[in-house]
């Protein structure tokens, strides 16, 4: 397919977009493989930065779904693989909804209903971190805070955090525990300033771009990560001391995931500098 003719982009655009939300419109979720071969209009490929080593042929139909998912006319329905390999489908959102959808927020409004999400998941958090985690401005997020009702707390570094305005009671300390989190998992990713849980451990477990790798957790701080050997079973690699407790806690978890992965192996598509380079235990 080469490119549309001076105005007819925007016109051939709104019939493969309405092409592709017919065919949706039967309630049938599809894969964007299955969109391609069912619908002529996003069937073909285009060219995408021709002049770039990173560029080349695309499909056009996963393109198509992304604008309609942005735009709120698509959403995703299910996986069509197995729960370690991502092939989502597709249906309209109005069927996702089981009827009409509800109306866009505002800008400011959808501003306020994440940082409101957000502080539910992360709080305590300073306007820098989420300012980051929206990619928006801090005035943005000033005004969202504001919107929210969300109360400031002074952090252990004497920094200003910010709470829900519902979320501002004690919180007793746990009984200690450890984990073994996965790639990219919302803990590790949810905050810019992330020193209070990575120590000095961050260059280590992160890609170039900021992909965090695999963690292993003990009382709320990374001691390591964790890797699978050929025979995918879970291995321990630790950035620092633990306790002999603390040691065989983490021992234990990884036997656990061993026996639950089942021989999986679970592909690593963002290894950080520790899960290639960090001796195993």
């Amino acid at each position: 397919m080469g490119p549309a003719a001076d105005g007819e982009g925007e016109a051939w655009l709104e019939g493969a977009e309405q092409a592709v939300l017919s065919h949706l419109a039967d309630g049938v979720p599809r894969t964007s493989t299955q969109l391609r071969e069912e619908v002529p209009e996003v069937s073909g490929v285009i060219v995408q930065a021709p002049d770039k080593a990173w560029g080349g042929k695309i499909a056009i139909a996963p393109k198509m779904l992304a604008l309609l998912s942005m735009a709120g006319a698509v959403a995703r329905a299910g996986n069509a693989g197995a729960w370690y390999a991502s092939r989502p489908t597709w249906t309209t959102t109005q069927v996702w909804w089981g009827g009409e959808a509800p109306p866009a927020l505002a800008a400011r409004d959808g501003y306020a209903e994440l940082v409101r999400r957000w502080l539910w998941s992360y709080g305590p958090g300073t306007v820098e971190d989420i300012a980051w985690w929206l990619g928006s401005t801090k005035a943005a997020v000033r005004s969202a805070l504001e919107d929210t009702g969300a109360v400031p707390v002074q952090l252990e570094d004497g920094s200003v955090g910010w709470l829900r305005e519902d979320d501002v009671e004690p919180v007793a300390a746990p009984e200690p525990w450890v984990a073994l989190l996965p790639l990219l998992d919302p803990t590790i990713m949810g905050s810019k300033a992330r020193d209070f849980f990575l120590g000095e451990h961050g260059p280590l477990l992160f890609d170039s771009a900021g992909n965090a790798g695999t963690t292993a957790w003990v009382d709320g701080r990374v001691v390591g990560v964790w890797v699978q050997d050929d025979d995918n079973v879970v291995l321990l690699r630790l950035l620092e001391d633990v306790g002999p407790g603390e040691r065989a806690a983490l021992l234990a978890e990884a036997d656990r995931l061993t026996a639950w992965l089942d021989g999986q192996r679970v592909f690593t598509v963002y290894p950080s500098p520790a899960m290639r380079d960090v001796p195993v235990l």
